[in-house]
Formats: structure tokens, sequence, C-alpha cells
């Protein structure tokens, strides 16, 4: 991995009193969603996007915005993006927030945020729920909301767990599924954050293609360290448990489907939980498909 920092001055003027937080935002070419990403920061102090050689307007954006442009050259291994910005970046603050570029910070969260790394208490860490927004509008049910995401650390007390070490899955340089560990004490922050992950039915298609590769080679490969599967956990560990329990059952993507909009209400979104949980299952036949694949050709390879 390379790293490289540009600087330049922010677009408006500063504002006063800004909190004492520093934010990594990962990006590869997000001239469609960094500006308005960067507008709902503008009360950090300190802001780095971490680019992945964009070529449209990424730079471009970032540095009229007074962001920190750092270039990372993934070299198909452990880390990826975040975690190696997180151990390399050179933040002036005690205080890490990871926010994508098609995440929003609103102002109350943003007020929240800065109340809390001013009085932290023991914490070392902070939850932060998101609101998908899905065909215009906020995803309430179909298992995607409460959405909590560990993304406030303190510098030195958080890292991302280590899932595979089995090279590239054509899933990205970044992390997708995998969970930040603390070491210490973390809260859950009350106000939470905007995301705009799936502007478009393309886009969702287009990511969970990506994604779906990385579902099929960590099941093959029978790799889960970091956060544990835990049915008595918390939300996340829960989850983790649920996945790993379906992981051989049959009929999965129909199951996915029922849990998603039967179990976890999808149908109170009306037609776009409809159309939203059949994304899901679709997603889910992927990762089963990919996976027999994977596996037929690793037994041709054993012969």
């Amino acid at each position: 991995m390379t790293m490289s920092v540009a600087t330049a001055s922010a677009a408006g003027g500063e504002i006063v009193q800004k909190a004492p937080v520093s934010v990594i935002v990962p990006v590869k070419n997000e001239e469609g969603n960094l500006a308005s990403c960067l507008e709902h920061l503008a009360w950090a102090d300190e802001v780095f996007v971490v680019d992945s050689g964009s070529t449209d307007r990424t730079g471009q954006i970032s540095a009229e915005y007074g962001a920190k442009v750092v270039q990372f050259k993934w070299d198909g291994h452990f880390p990826k993006k975040k975690n190696w910005s997180l151990k390399n970046l050179p933040f002036r603050n005690e205080w890490i927030l990871i926010v994508d570029a098609d995440e929003h910070i609103t102002e109350e969260s943003a007020k929240e945020i800065a109340a809390v790394v001013a009085n932290p208490g023991d914490k070392v860490g902070y939850y932060i729920n998101r609101k998908f927004i899905f065909m215009g509008a906020w995803l309430k049910h179909c298992g995607y909301y409460p959405s909590w995401n560990l993304r406030l650390i303190k510098k030195g007390h958080g890292e991302y767990e280590k899932i595979s070490e089995t090279g590239d899955t054509k899933s990205g340089d970044n992390e997708v599924h995998e969970h930040v560990l603390c070491d210490g004490a973390v809260g859950w922050l009350k106000e939470g954050m905007i995301h705009y992950a799936f502007p478009t039915i393309d886009v969702f298609i287009e990511k969970h293609n990506r994604y779906s590769n990385w579902e099929a080679l960590v099941q093959l490969e029978r790799l889960g360290s970091g956060l544990p599967a835990n049915p008595f956990g918390h939300a996340l560990e829960r989850r983790r448990f649920a996945k790993r329990l379906v992981a051989h059952l049959p009929f999965r993507p129909l199951l996915r489907f029922f849990y998603s909009y039967v179990l976890r209400l999808g149908f109170l979104d009306g037609r776009r939980g409809w159309i939203f949980c059949r994304l899901l299952a679709t997603y889910e036949f992927l990762s089963v498909a990919k996976y027999q694949e994977l596996k037929l050709k690793r037994k041709g390879t054993e012969r």
C-alpha cells in the first residue's frame, strides 16, 4: 500500500468551534455522492478522503471541501482500506469517525458526537444507527432497521476484524461485511445517520453481485474470526449466529425472502418492501450458486 496526501482550502468559510473528530471517507469514483457527504461533515475538525485511484472528479471535490486526499492501493491481502486507514493516517484528533460517501451525518447526530467525544467516560467506541433510503424513502423494516455499526472509535482502541486472507474476491478493496472490534467499553448513540446505499436498483444489483463473491468464498473457506456468533449477544452477534445457522439449509433464497418480508415486517414498507425483499432473495441465490461453483472447482483441482 502507498499513501500520498494533498490538502486545499475549504470551498466556504470556516465553521467556528469544530468538533475534535477526524473523519475517514473511503472512496472510488464517488463524484455523485461526495459533495453532499462532505457538506454534512463540515462540523468535523479533520476529514481524510481515502481514494483508490478515482478517474472522475472525486479528488477535485475533496480538495474544494478542504479534505485531505489520501491515495490507497490494495495489495490483495489484509488489511483493506478502512483498517489500513485506522492504522496509518496521521490523525490529529483522539476520536475517529468512519463515514461512507453515500452516508450523511445529520445535524442532530453531529451535535451528539461532539458531546460524547468531549465527555466519553470509559467508552472507547460508539455504535451509530443507519436509516437506509430505498426508492426515495426510508426503509423502516425488512431487517434493515435498526442497523448498528461501530463507526466512532477512540484512536488505537479499535480495528476491523480479520475474516479472510483469501486474496482478491472481486468484491472491492474496502471492508463491507467486517465489523470494528474495540478493546474496551462501547456505547450506542441516540441519533443516527442517513444511508443512500441503493439510489437505484441497478446499483443494488451491481453491489450485491460483488458482495456475493465474498459471501461464497467465506463460506467455502469456513472463515469467520473476529466478531463472535452469539445467540445471546448484541444485535450484530445474533445476526452472525443466525447467518451461520442457515448457511447450509435448503431453500435459502426463499427463507431469506420469508425472513425479511414476513418476520421482519417488510410488507409494511409496501411495494418498496416487496421489491427490496425480492432483491435480497436474489442476492442469497447468487451467494448459494457461487458457493456451489467454487466447491465444484475445488473438487476438480483436487482430483
